[in-house]
């Protein structure tokens, strides 16, 4: 199994001097195509550092970051942003969906900024996936909470992306809604053969992934293979999470 994304000793740092703070500190990690891999940590732990960084939404103070055989490093913010729009997809806690567009508009928002063409039978097979058949003229305003999140991961899988990260992506949803979105970001992986790599601070949302990095003081301290919630909240017990 190839890498798709690979950090090689990841530093970011933010301010100068005696204000200086270090978000990531010599972060290390490769992460497999085709896998579902959560993040998780404290609080200011550097986990929504570790994201942008991987995902080329900020560039690290030093250290390489690979984006399949890509590297980031010294690219310009213009490059930066094309390669975001065809390679990455994203899903955030707060849905950012367009009001004014439906369903449909905002599923192929991505590919009508980058110019591209839409491949009707892809379109239909995430549309499909994803449980929108029937809602696609609809805008977000007439759309519950789990259905506009629904969208966000269509949005983000309709450029065919490298893979997708998820920033909270069940953060404001209720158990059942958030418990349906993870069903589907687990599918995404099983079935398209997607990579999702998943910030999140739920152990029941971390359960859904294969592999669990623990960050803690902007280091990758621990990593659990076939996490469950009840070993995922004692470790992060142990990292003194929840203090």
């Amino acid at each position: 199994m190839t890498d798709v994304v690979r950090l090689e000793s990841v530093s970011k740092i933010y301010g100068r001097g005696q204000s200086a703070v270090a978000a990531l500190r010599e972060v290390s990690v490769s992460i497999p195509r085709g896998s579902f891999t959560a993040v998780m940590g404290p609080s200011g732990s550097g986990k929504s550092t570790f994201l942008h960084c991987s995902a080329g939404l900020d560039v690290p103070s030093s250290g390489s970051v690979r984006l399949g055989g890509t590297e980031l490093a010294g690219m310009t913010e213009s490059a930066l942003t094309e390669l975001r729009r065809r390679r990455v997809g994203f899903v955030f806690q707060s849905f950012n969906l367009v009001p004014a567009l439906t369903v449909l508009e905002n599923i192929t928002l991505p590919l009508r900024l980058a110019g591209a063409k839409v491949d009707g039978a892809w379109l239909a097979e995430i549309v499909g996936r994803v449980g929108l058949d029937g809602r696609t003229g609809h805008r977000p305003a007439q759309l519950s909470g789990g259905q506009q999140q629904r969208v966000a991961i269509a949005r983000a899988l309709v450029t065919r992306p490298e893979v997708v990260f998820g920033d909270e992506p069940t953060g404001a949803l209720d158990t059942m809604t958030a418990r349906d979105v993870l069903v589907l970001l687990r599918e995404v992986v099983s079935a398209l053969g997607q990579t999702v790599v998943m910030v999140t601070h739920d152990p029941v949302a971390a359960s859904y992934a294969d592999t669990v990095l623990f960050l803690a003081d902007g280091r990758i301290v621990d990593s659990m293979a076939a996490p469950t919630a009840e070993k995922v909240a004692e470790r992060m017990t142990r990292l003194g999470a929840w203090n």
